[in-house]
């Protein structure tokens, strides 16, 4: 844990919010070496802050001391060089507990997941989270989604809650998120607010939050292709629209469209190309299932012309080892995306 306040921290950043899968081993059991690994490439690769144990990290499929020990390594590996945030979910009690066991493990901050299951009103969906955070000295994240889906006004008084210091939007309407962006402004006046793009693959909308203010967002492909979502958010903090689009034609829409075939892809696929990338994290755990391999090979394409595209630009790339996929499948893969950013 780092002294600074996680706000001021995360106020101005200098690259992806990156969001580690959890490692487990060939017995199912947490990887703490492997994961510890994970957390340090991308720190090294330049990483503004860890997010562990949260969507992408199976936080629904964690026991409280897995949690516990994996928040832990990652506050470790970090070394205050970037701030750690932590998930927390469920119900009221055991979202505190969790809180606690982050606050314990000695994280920065809390993600703060929508409720289990349960569809709540606007006053109960404000209790829960004044509740989680007044139980912790930890700032607080709300994370909007599924079924916690905020009017305006529920907005301005989560902001005016002490502790909680900023809004993620997984649920992706822009109408709503200007109209909550305008209360905040207009009815805290002064208030320092966070609002992170938090859908799957938060660069595919990653122009239009800016058009309302929102340029913080959470990165999945900086789990398994650090250079490539280094490369977006440079090209998109710069105002560099060729490489911007072109990164988003025929990368991101195509992953983008690849996760839409299958349930769980937001998780397992990403996980898939982290072990592409040499790193056995293992697989997802059920009841996430694993993509099929012409799947995989499809994968394999699309982080290949990722690839190529940065090549195009002299943009260093990194790799990918694919494991069980036979190397005339990569390399045709790797054609085709070379000759797709010919063709523009």
């Amino acid at each position: 844990m780092t002294s600074a306040p996680l706000a001021a921290r995360l106020t101005r950043v200098a690259g992806p919010l990156f969001f580690p899968v959890s490692a487990y081993g060939p017995d199912g059991a947490i990887d703490l070496t492997a994961f510890r690994a994970h957390v340090r490439d991308g720190i090294d690769a330049g990483a503004a802050a860890v997010f562990a144990c949260c969507g992408t990290g199976e936080f629904h499929a964690l026991t409280p001391e897995e949690f516990r020990l994996l928040v832990a390594a990652a506050v470790e590996e970090t070394a205050g060089r970037v701030p750690v945030v932590a998930g927390a979910g469920y119900g009221t009690a055991l979202a505190i507990q969790y809180a606690k066991l982050a606050e314990e493990a000695g994280a920065d901050g809390l993600l703060a997941l929508p409720p289990y299951l349960v569809v709540a009103g606007q006053e109960g969906l404000l209790r829960h989270y004044t509740a989680l955070a007044a139980a912790t000295g930890l700032e607080t994240i709300v994370y909007q989604r599924d079924n916690a889906v905020f009017t305006p006004e529920t907005v301005v008084a989560l902001a005016r809650t002490p502790g909680i210091i900023g809004l993620k939007d997984g649920f992706g309407d822009l109408d709503l998120m200007q109209r909550i962006v305008s209360a905040v402004r207009t009815q805290s006046p002064g208030q320092d607010f966070l609002y992170f793009n938090g859908l799957p693959t938060a660069e595919l909308t990653g122009l239009a939050y800016r058009g309302i203010g929102v340029a913080l967002y959470s990165s999945a492909v900086f789990a398994f292709a650090p250079d490539i979502a280094l490369a977006f958010y440079r090209a998109l903090d710069s105002g560099d629209d060729e490489l911007v689009n072109a990164l988003l034609d025929h990368f991101y829409r195509p992953l983008v469209e690849l996760r839409g075939k299958g349930h769980g892809y937001a998780v397992s696929l990403v996980k898939a190309a982290v072990r592409l990338g040499g790193l056995d994290v293992g697989e997802v755990r059920t009841p996430l299932t694993e993509p099929p391999a012409a799947h995989i090979e499809e994968l394999v394409g699309i982080i290949a012309s990722g690839r190529a595209l940065l090549e195009t630009r002299g943009i260093e790339a990194r790799g990918i080892e694919a494991r069980g996929i036979e190397a005339s499948g990569i390399e045709a893969s790797g054609t085709e995306a070379h000759e797709a950013v010919a063709r523009g």
